[in-house]
């Protein structure tokens, strides 16, 4: 590690300890300072943004990726919003998970408290680092970002404009810190902090994450990849489940929630089919699709790499078959553990679909569309977690919360025999 990333990894580290027992109103004060300079230097951020976005197309850099990087006072001033958002939400800090009061007298009590220091490797757009910042010090947490370095002009920019927003509160500036660098070495640095950071939460691609969970000495919460499926059951309503479909895949087709695979069952598809393939190309959709649904229309062929892939485009996968058995199999073959849904209704395959398919959230009768924190109530979130261990589904300011238990006493002590009281000559 260079001398210059474990500077700003130990700043992060004293600045976590100091922000840990803030209360809820110096943090929501900062967050809002925050948001008022983001707007008051939104002329230096565009500026800043220029640079970047001149790179990128120097580079050859795709016009749909341009315009996730660009920044202008529009965009700045929703970014903005988006933290004032985040300082109106409740503080999970000190929430008490569970309690009680055991037969021995002492009082029980799980609270809430930050993870500590959080390091997020992300990709292009640069409004990810001010969400990732103010979900952070919201629950407590500093963090270190490390973006892409086709936005390192502007993640320079927005970081200098926060630390000295938060220069001027109770919250250290120590807490938001950009991770030096932009080639490889300082994501390698990052990887291998342990000790220095608590967890990191990679947002992006597959080959992002894959690299990070493989290769991370520190502990990582995996998000975002999302191979989702919806499966029309035999016993669904056609036009609904035609809607829903359309929707999952075509209302927004570049995101992590957004359908990839539409199974449908044999029983259904002479009359499913036909009316699918009729929507998803009005909405522009090119389906992949078995013998068994080519039957019905036109598709370009299948192959088992297509049932493994996110696309993220306006494509899908698609396949005919014999049970919802065979459906959550082939959910458990090709799916990535996102969000997967049942159109159906059959209450008793709605249950059976539930109990059987192990995913992060699962969809009846609904979008997959709606797997999202926003959606869900969460305010913010920090990305949509696909691993079973610490945090599952949406990612809210809980999920960015360890807990730590606290009992309580009047001068109980442990002994062979149980419980005993220390005496005190107490007045």
């Amino acid at each position: 590690m260079t001398t210059e990333f474990l500077e700003v990894a130990h700043a992060a580290r004293e600045a976590a300890a100091e922000l840990a027992p803030l209360p809820r109103a110096p943090k929501d004060r900062a967050l809002r300072a925050v948001a008022d300079a983001l707007v008051a230097h939104a002329a230096e951020i565009v500026e800043a943004n220029a640079e970047d976005v001149e790179r990128a197309r120097a580079q050859g850099t795709s016009e749909a990726m341009i315009d996730r990087l660009r920044l202008d006072e529009t965009r700045i001033a929703a970014i903005a919003e988006a933290v004032r958002q985040v300082a109106d939400l409740p503080d999970p800090v000190g929430e008490v998970v569970r309690g009680s009061t055991l037969p021995n007298g002492l009082e029980l009590r799980q609270l809430r408290v930050p993870l500590g220091v959080i390091g997020i490797i992300y990709e292009g757009r640069p409004n990810v680092t001010v969400d990732a910042a103010a979900l952070c010090l919201k629950s407590g947490n500093a963090v270190l970002l490390r973006g892409s370095s086709s936005a390192y002009s502007s993640n320079t920019a927005l970081v200098k404009i926060m630390q000295a927003a938060l220069a001027e509160t109770e919250v250290p500036s120590g807490a938001v810190q950009l991770v030096p660098g932009q080639t490889r070495d300082s994501v390698k640095a990052l990887m291998r902090a342990r000790g220095l950071v608590d967890v990191l939460i990679p947002r992006g691609g597959a080959s992002l994450i894959n690299s990070v969970v493989e290769e991370s000495t520190v502990p990582v919460i995996e998000t975002g990849v999302g191979n989702c499926h919806v499966y029309v059951d035999a016993d669904a309503d056609v036009e609904l489940a035609v809607q829903i479909l359309v929707n999952a895949k075509a209302q927004r087709p570049s995101v992590c929630n957004a359908a990839e695979t539409f199974l449908v069952h044999a029983d259904v598809a002479g009359a499913f089919v036909p009316r699918a393939l009729a929507a998803l190309a009005e909405a522009g959709v090119t389906v992949h699709g078995d013998a068994r649904i080519a039957s019905h229309g036109e598709v370009v062929p299948v192959t088992d790499d297509d049932f493994f892939t996110e696309y993220l485009s306006l494509d899908i996968a698609a396949a005919v078959v014999d049970s919802l058995e065979e459906a959550v199999a082939h959910i458990r073959k090709y799916g990535s553990g996102h969000t997967d849904a049942i159109v159906t209704r059959s209450q008793r395959a709605a249950r059976r679909f539930v109990s059987l398919v192990d995913s992060a959230a699962v969809a009846v009768n609904a979008s997959t569309r709606f797997t999202d924190g926003g959606e869900f109530g969460f305010g913010a979130e920090i990305g949509i977690s696909t691993q079973k261990l610490h945090a599952r589904g949406p990612m809210g300011l809980p999920e960015l919360t360890s807990t730590k238990w606290v009992y309580t006493g009047e001068g109980q002590l442990r002994t062979s025999e149980g419980t005993v009281m220390a005496s005190c000559d107490c007045d």
